[in-house]
This record gives C-alpha cells, structure tokens and sequence, in this order.
C-alpha cells in the first residue's frame, strides 16, 4: 500500500531541527575543560544533531536532501543551538525537560523518516530502518564528529529500541489501511513513551558480558596477565 509522496510540513520538520539543535547545545554544555567548545563547536554539533537525522533519512531514500532545499533549516539549527548555549546552565537543572526534548526528537525523526519511506513505497521493515536510522542518526553524528564512543552501541536506557517500536507501529498500522498522519501521531507518542519509561525506569537491553559471561571466563582463564613492575 503506498500513498502519494508525503510531505512533511515544513513547520513540523523545523520543529524538529529546532528541538536537536537545542539538544545539541545542551550536550556540548557539558564539557569541561580542555574540551570546551566555543560559539561555532556549539554551533556544529547543533547543526548535525537538528539536522543530521534528515540528511540520513533522505540520503538512503536516494532523494534530494530537504533540508538543502530551504535556507531555513541551517538558519534554524544553528540559531536553537545558541539559544541552548546560552541557557543551558538554567535548563541543566532542569533534567526532566532535557530528557523529555530527547524523546520528542528521537520520536519526530522517527516518525518523518518512516512514514515518507512509505509514501515512497518501500516495503515494511525497509521503512522502518529508514526510520530508525533518521531517529538515530543525529546522534550519532555528533558522537563521531567529538570522537565519543557511539553511544547507541552501549549499554544504556532504550534509544534505537524506542525508535523502532514506534516506527514498527506507525508502519504496522498504515499496513492496515491508518492514514499516514495518523499513523505517525501513534508512532511518536509510542515512542516517546517508551523513551521516557525507559529512563525514569533505567531500562536497558542485557549487557553482551553478562550474557556470555560464563564463557568469556572460561576461554580467557589461560590468558596471562601482564603487569607493570612495581620497584
């Protein structure tokens, strides 16, 4: 079942951008020290979080970028992230919102990446990592572009998992006939909640040692251990 080619509302996508921007900042705010970032480092990881999620996204759907198509959304991105410099020391104490701004953002990129794989008639589970790739993809970007450890491939509380239940929900339900719009509505409410609950709750999926720990015991037992001489 496909639509026509679905266009997301320009406002809606800006939002988006805004919100990762904003984002943005306030994960640069964190750093301390020698990895302190001026204006434009705060302005760039601003940048690739708001925006990197749709380049992804439309980069796999071999379309043009959209957010090269209007000069609103560079303008965007790189404006929300300096509005976050330059409050984020009141909005650091504010974690709730911080985590909330998270979840709405994972599950827009989500939701705008499932859906406009759809309208262009890929199949189910394509569309769905479409999806999750433009969910995730910001983030990741802006992990590499600081040389951080990627941090979906951690353990931590659901990230990529939230992303994908809502775009498995909005894509299951336009399989059944749900409009697109609504379709994506139920996406990103499932999503974001998942997110949270899984924050509030500290969910995360089972540690990879922990599942073979038995093992990785027994085939590094003969290893030896090399340690520096102590005079």
């Amino acid at each position: 079942m496909t639509d026509p080619i679905f266009f997301i509302p320009l406002w809606a996508d800006l939002l988006a951008v805004a919100l990762g921007g904003l984002q943005g900042a306030l994960f640069a705010a964190g750093f301390r020290g020698q990895r302190r970032l001026d204006f434009l480092g705060v302005a760039i990881i601003g940048i690739m979080v708001g925006m990197g999620g749709g380049l992804i996204r439309d980069l796999l759907l071999n379309v043009t970028p959209t957010t090269l198509q209007s000069n609103w959304y560079l303008l965007t991105a790189t404006g929300a992230s300096l509005v976050g410099m330059l409050l984020a020391a009141p909005l650091a104490k504010l974690n709730g919102v911080i985590v909330g701004l998270d979840a709405v953002v994972i599950a827009l990129f989500g939701a705008f990446g499932t859906s406009k794989a759809l309208s262009l008639g890929l199949p189910l589970v394509p569309a769905v990592f479409v999806g999750v790739c433009a969910a995730v993809g910001g983030g990741v970007l802006r992990d590499v572009l600081v040389g951080l450890p990627v941090a979906i491939m951690h353990v931590g509380s659901l990230y990529a998992v939230a992303a994908g239940a809502g775009c498995l929900a909005l894509a299951g339900l336009h399989a059944f006939g749900v409009g697109l719009v609504a379709a994506a509505a139920v996406g990103i409410a499932v999503t974001a909640v998942i997110r949270l609950l899984a924050v509030i709750f500290d969910v995360s999926l089972p540690e990879q040692r922990v599942l073979h720990r038995r093992k990785v015991a027994v085939e590094t037992s003969a290893i030896p251990i090399v340690r520096p001489e102590t005079d």
